[in-house]
């Protein structure tokens, strides 16, 4: 996630970092040099195709569907990176609630305070699960040593997690340290927090489908390709100029609907996990009263990952 201040809209005109301007300089680049190319051809192709050239009226009336057409596109990426944020929202406070049902009634019980730092674990389990990295030295050092074993095996660590919290709060209501509507409501938790973790696989297992994204990048290429022979003809050297100003709007439209589609990558704009584990771990430990192990993630050049 880019993590920046609020700078005036004159400095905001030359961001570089953060912005996806890097990611369409090629793009851009031919775009430019087909509006050259274009100018310099404009003479042969008005003498060669007198009665066939083309004008701007057909390139505005696609460009105003494009632009329907991309709008729609960044409303459905935009919904699914929200809906993800409001998932490990709720993580956070389902956390929360579970660390603070669990030591108001035994605040000094071993087995709620593993409870409650085995929260903590399986945020970290559902982070590598996602992004498919390695999040195993926070899991380790979260969990008691006879849970690695078996955990090392698991190919959906977050669920088998949430499955040996339940048998620890079960374990507490058998020792009498949770009463049944104690251990009722701690149950109702986990039940939230294995729905945040099935909406969680449900946006990452089920992606735009390919065609569609095939079908809006070769839209947009090609319109921004043909766009430069329609204005040649009108503006003369100001085509390079403006054709690459409607590239970079149309292209950067596509890019930035890209990156939020896929809401738990590693991309500038995705979501910062660690970020919010790291804020579930300090939130669960103030409870408990114990020290951080670990400091909170920096950005790195505005980027919170």
């Amino acid at each position: 996630m880019i993590i920046r201040p609020h700078a005036h809209w004159l400095r905001l005109l030359f961001v570089w970092r953060g912005s996806v301007l890097s990611r369409l300089l090629e793009r851009l680049t031919l775009v430019c040099a087909v509006s050259v190319l274009a100018v310099l051809a404009r003479g042969w192709w008005t003498a060669e195709f007198a009665n066939s050239s083309l004008s701007i009226p057909p390139f505005t009336l696609m460009g105003i569907a494009l632009a329907i057409f991309l709008g729609f596109r960044n409303s459905v990426s935009y919904e699914r990176y929200w809906e993800a944020r409001k998932l490990w929202g709720g993580l956070l406070v389902t956390a929360r609630s579970i660390t603070r049902q669990v030591s108001s009634s035994a605040p000094r019980s071993a087995t709620g305070t593993a409870l409650s730092k085995g929260m903590v674990a399986c945020a970290y389990a559902l982070q590598g699960q996602l992004r498919g990295n390695d999040t195993w030295a926070d899991v380790q050092r979260l969990l008691p040593p006879e849970c690695w074993p078996a955990l090392q095996q698991a190919s959906f660590k977050s669920a088998f997690i949430l499955q040996w919290l339940g048998e620890q709060a079960g374990q507490m209501r058998r020792a009498g340290e949770l009463t049944d509507w104690q251990w009722q409501a701690v149950d109702h938790n986990f039940n939230t927090v294995s729905e945040i973790i099935g909406g969680c696989e449900r946006i990452a297992g089920t992606p735009i489908p390919f065609s569609y994204r095939v079908l809006l990048n070769r839209t947009i290429t090609l319109y921004c390709m043909l766009l430069p022979i329609g204005l040649a003809t009108s503006i003369g050297w100001l085509t390079p100029l403006i054709s690459t100003f409607v590239a970079y709007t149309y292209l950067a439209l596509d890019v930035i609907g890209e990156e939020l589609e896929e809401p738990f990558g590693t991309e500038p704009n995705d979501l910062p996990l660690a970020a919010l584990c790291h804020t579930i771990e300090a939130a669960t430990f103030e409870v408990l009263g114990e020290p951080l192990a670990v400091t909170a993630p920096l950005p790195d050049n505005y980027i919170l990952r």
